[in-house]
């Protein structure tokens, strides 16, 4: 395994303290008049999603995490579990609802989705940034709400929840950034 030192630290590089892996999304190199240079950095973790903020003083050293990527497909929800397949081994992977976490109202029954993996054991799921959903449940359009910005809430067939324009009807398939939660366009169908 990869060792890093405090010159070696970055944003956007995994790292792993204390059997946690995490992902550095701040990083502020610091030279106070006096003393020696510091590395200040916030990371995040890739099993809670927690914040922290940590300090590196030369000398101090941090493993290279054992994480893997795979692409899996999403087969359903048992009610305590989502259940995924590796489509080259068709070996299965049960990961509770609490680690898929958000990405479970954007996925669809055999969607494919990255499951990531650290020493061996599912610790989360990624959907793609951009899924097209049907829309199960809107309000009607009523004369003259098909100008302006006014947005509406539209029930998507996974259960989620969008502000969509009045012009949008129940029953379309439109496109969702899943990383803001919002409304793109009508999909091309």
């Amino acid at each position: 395994m990869a060792s890093y030192s405090m010159g070696d630290l970055k944003k956007g590089l995994k790292i792993e303290i204390d059997g946690i892996p995490f992902k550095i999304v701040e990083y502020q190199h610091v030279k106070p008049g006096k003393g020696p240079a510091f590395v200040r950095i916030k990371i995040k973790s890739f099993i809670d999603g927690k914040v922290l903020e940590k300090t590196f003083h030369a000398g101090d050293k941090c493993e290279a995490p054992n994480l893997e990527d795979k692409t899996m497909q999403y087969l359903y929800d048992d009610g305590e579990n989502c259940q995924f397949m590796d489509t080259e081994t068709y070996e299965q992977v049960a990961i509770s609802d609490e680690d898929v976490g958000e990405a479970k109202k954007w996925m669809l029954d055999g969607m494919m989705v990255n499951v990531l993996f650290h020493n061996g054991k599912a610790i989360g799921v990624e959907v793609p940034q951009v899924v097209e959903l049907k829309i199960v449940e809107t309000a009607p359009n009523f004369k003259g709400d098909t100008q302006g910005s006014n947005k509406k809430p539209a029930t998507l067939e996974t259960g989620a929840v969008v502000q969509i324009p009045f012009h949008v009807l129940e029953g379309e398939v439109i496109r969702v950034d899943t990383v803001r939660g919002e409304y793109i366009e009508k999909a091309n169908k």
